[in-house]
């Protein structure tokens, strides 16, 4: 940045097509909160690499360096944003896109070298594999400013081990339920949030719901799109982790998680959509049709706060413009807390440049007034270019993204009162309702592991959904693939 600044890759998202019969559900991992982008687009792990996004182009003379590395482009935002604070410092962005694991490729073979940058973004499906490694440099020192800030308890969990943090985001991806008015309205008298709430308060309710919805609907309408939208809700309300003393343990949430899958899948509640493919996107605008061309609708979808306006809201019009449910959307807590996806920061153990490092994380992730920015659209291109004219042209942050700090978060639900997003869901504010749902989040069992262990199910699972294999088979089958990552770990 400055006169060094060079952006090396922008991430490059892959349109979705919203027109489609749907396909054979699938629960899949979750996948990285997309950056400020389109957002009609599959996750960040299908973005193209760049050629080589790991050269760093020389400080200005006169500057600390500093050089940070991501998978996505938004973090840029707030590196102009802070070289804007500290004129002495010339930050370099590198963003290297997860395609088949890249960035955590590269950054693996940086480590102990003169390539090795100095903070380093983390998703969260694999953040608890660098915090609990001796990679990262212990942050405690900026723990007074996250106690100022009250940032949510979940956000802190999954940035610390045995006690030592070594992460923090910015953000916080508290879970929601995103349901249909309408349909609420035909099919239970009521589109009120509070009385919805209500109707949906767990899963036993949600399931009895999901019937009547398939009586009234005479079968046109599902309950959900996805079998795997259940998955990060079950698996975050689990009361003991996936390893306990190098064993496997299967929580009575994962055979909950199970059988209620199979259950839907049974009676026809959900629309067979795999996450992130065109089924489950025309759901959104009512585009879906059966095999046989018959329209389909859906009622709800488990979504996080980034699935507001990064994938719900711009996949509510149809491709063709022919439907369009913009304002036909209310947001709810739902039947189980959970939270879904997330980045978090942290500084290398060996950074040259030690002191900077950890300072930009501070800023980054625990300065009132830049999460305020951050979260309201004060970071526009023009506020951007005024500090660094090289940066971007489509570089900016777009409001809504819901922070981590419960301080910032309170000051600012009131702007949100007449925003898009809230206008999306016909003038419920989507800040409130994410603020309500953030403090029960959990996130204390979260391992290193997990996102292998959890991807390493989805096959048998959807095979036994299916009714392909058993159920005895299904478990049999993944811990058998578990072995091959985990060769030491007991799985009876």
């Amino acid at each position: 940045m400055k006169t060094s600044f060079r952006l090396l890759a922008l991430l490059i998202l892959v349109a979705m097509v919203l027109a489609a019969c749907p396909a054979p559900a699938q629960p899949t991992e979750a996948p990285a909160a997309p950056a400020a982008a389109e957002a009609t687009t599959a996750p960040a792990d299908d973005a193209a690499a760049p050629a080589d996004a790991t050269e760093a182009p020389a400080a200005a003379e006169g500057t600390t360096p500093l050089n940070i590395w991501s998978f996505t482009n938004e973090i840029n935002t707030m590196a102009v944003a802070y070289e804007g604070k500290h004129p002495e410092v010339d930050a370099t962005y590198s963003m290297i896109p997860m395609t088949n694991g890249e960035y955590q490729t590269k950054l693996k073979a940086a480590l102990g070298t003169s390539d090795a940058p100095d903070v380093i973004a983390l998703e969260a499906s694999f953040v608890k594999q660098y915090v609990e490694s001796d990679i990262l440099a212990d942050l405690a020192e900026l723990l007074p400013y996250a106690q100022e800030d009250e940032t949510y308890p979940f956000v802190l969990d999954v940035g610390t081990y045995d006690g030592v943090t070594k992460a923090f985001a910015y953000q916080a991806t508290p879970g929601a339920l995103f349901y249909r008015r309408s349909l609420a309205k035909e099919y239970f008298g009521t589109d009120d949030p509070t009385e919805i709430q209500a109707l949906l308060s767990d899963m036993d309710k949600f399931t009895a719901a999901a019937a009547v919805v398939k009586e009234k609907s005479g079968g046109d309408t599902y309950m959900v799109a996805s079998s795997g939208d259940f998955q990060n809700p079950f698996f975050a309300n689990r009361e003991q982790p996936w390893v306990v003393d190098n064993t496997l343990t299967v929580d009575p949430m994962v055979d909950k998680y199970v059988e209620t899958a199979k259950l839907f899948r049974d009676e026809g509640y959900e629309a067979q959509a795999q996450q992130w493919q065109e089924g489950w996107f025309a759901g959104m605008n009512d585009s879906l049709v059966d095999a046989n061309g018959t329209p389909k609708k859906v009622f709800s979808y488990f979504l996080p706060t980034w699935g507001l306006p990064y994938v719900l809201a711009p996949n509510a019009k149809s491709a063709d413009g022919s439907s369009d449910t913009s304002g036909d959307w209310g947001v709810i807590t739902g039947p189980l807390p959970y939270q879904w996806g997330g980045t978090w920061l942290g500084v290398l153990k060996d950074a040259p440049h030690m002191d900077v490092a950890k300072d930009f994380v501070r800023f980054a992730t625990l300065d009132q007034e830049n999460l305020t920015n951050w979260a309201t659209g004060v970071y526009t291109n023009e506020y951007l270019k005024a500090i660094d004219p090289q940066v971007p042209d489509d570089q900016m942050q777009a409001p809504g993204d819901f922070v981590s700090s419960k301080v910032v978060v309170d000051k600012i639900i009131p702007s949100f009162d007449n925003s898009d997003l809230s206008a999306f869901l016909a003038g419920q504010n989507s800040y409130a309702g994410f603020a309500e749902a953030a403090p029960s989040v959990n996130a204390k069992l979260m391992q290193g592991s997990d996102d292998a262990i959890q991807r390493a199910m989805n096959d048998p699972l959807n095979q036994y959904l299916n009714g392909e294999i058993t159920l005895d088979e299904m478990w049999s089958t993944w811990k058998e693939n578990l072995t091959l990552d985990f060769p030491d770990l007991m799985t009876n």
